[in-house]
């Protein structure tokens, strides 16, 4: 018989809308490309950009240090975090790949950057 403690964190799908509804909303990771990332995103002032083969490669320990930023090196594993990329392709990756480093509170925002402007929710452009 599996415990609670025995069990794995899982990732938890939250749509646009339900993600803009929260009140202390988590980080978000997109994990577009930096173009991808510069021509639009969500406009919250915890988004940032961290691509998805970086956080592959910083699953393998002697990678980490050199590709992952010293901010998500710095990151506590129960800090919620949420992932979005343009059709929720990637994100649900490296949600998975944040569970297996340890991740405690991960979110996959369902339908990407495409459903966010689809459901009429603000973006910005640039860095």
């Amino acid at each position: 018989m599996t415990s609670i403690a025995d069990s794995k964190p899982q990732v938890i799908n939250l749509s646009p809308e339900e993600f803009t509804q929260l009140s202390n909303p988590p980080r978000l990771i997109d994990v577009r490309s930096s173009f991808e990332y510069a021509m639009f995103h969500a406009p919250y002032p915890t988004t940032v950009n961290l691509s998805l083969p970086r956080i592959l490669m910083g699953g393998n320990s002697w990678l980490r240090r050199w590709v992952l930023p010293q901010w998500f090196q710095e990151l506590s594993k129960d800090e919620p975090v949420a992932l979005i990329c343009l059709t929720a392709h990637r994100s649900p990756i490296a949600a998975k790949q944040l569970t297996k480093a340890g991740f405690t509170k991960v979110y996959n925002v369902t339908g990407g950057m495409m459903e966010w402007r689809r459901q009429g929710f603000p973006t910005c452009k640039g860095k």
